[in-house]
């Protein structure tokens, strides 16, 4: 028997919804990616950009090692200003930014232990130490939540759904049969409510 490496097993999920978050880009215009498509303003750019800040922040700055990428958020930022991406920020810019911030927070896992302690900058001192795996498991949760926000955003666009082209998970690609299903779950959510 194999002894387990905690290490691979939380890089395996972290790369995971990397990889769904940028799947979602494929094949999009530059408005679709960019488009808010909820009340809040989510969109598919501006989560990718999201992720960026918060692997740059929680796995390099908070373990002293910043990563000299110039940031987009913190002090003198607008608000909100890592959910969406100006028109000067181009979607192969985003991405590589994502991608930098990807080999920077890989980096960081493979020099430090899981139990080394670091200092979150934005959280209030005294609350502010973590461990590297503690940060991890935070960045893996946040990515996985906003790949989740992308699954919606996308299939509201043009309906692509699942973790990536090959993986959609779902019991059918009919879309009679999502017809049937959807009209299914609406009589029994007006069942419930007592409408019919």
């Amino acid at each position: 028997m194999t002894t387990p490496d905690a290490k691979a097993d939380l890089r395996f999920y972290l790369q995971s919804a990397r990889d769904a978050l940028l799947w979602k880009l494929d094949g999009l215009s530059e408005y679709d990616i960019r488009r808010p498509l909820t009340p809040t303003g989510t969109n598919l750019l501006g989560l990718v950009k999201h992720a960026a800040c918060a692997e740059l922040g929680y796995l390099g700055d908070t373990f002293g090692r910043p990563s000299g990428e110039s940031a987009w958020f913190g002090d003198g930022t607008e608000p909100n200003a890592h959910m969406w991406a100006t028109v000067d920020e181009s979607r192969a810019y985003v991405v590589d930014r994502y991608r930098l911030a990807w080999a920077h927070a890989d980096a960081t896992i493979d020099a430090l232990a899981l139990d080394t302690i670091g200092r979150v900058p934005w959280w209030p001192d005294g609350r502010d130490e973590v461990t590297l795996h503690h940060a991890l498991v935070r960045v893996i949760a946040d990515t996985h939540r906003h790949a989740g926000h992308a699954d919606v955003v996308r299939e509201l666009l043009d309906g692509a759904v699942g973790m990536n082209q090959d993986n959609t998970a779902l019991p059918s690609d009919e879309s009679a049969w999502w017809e049937e299903y959807r009209s299914r779950l609406e009589r029994v959510a007006r069942e419930a409510a007592g409408d019919e």
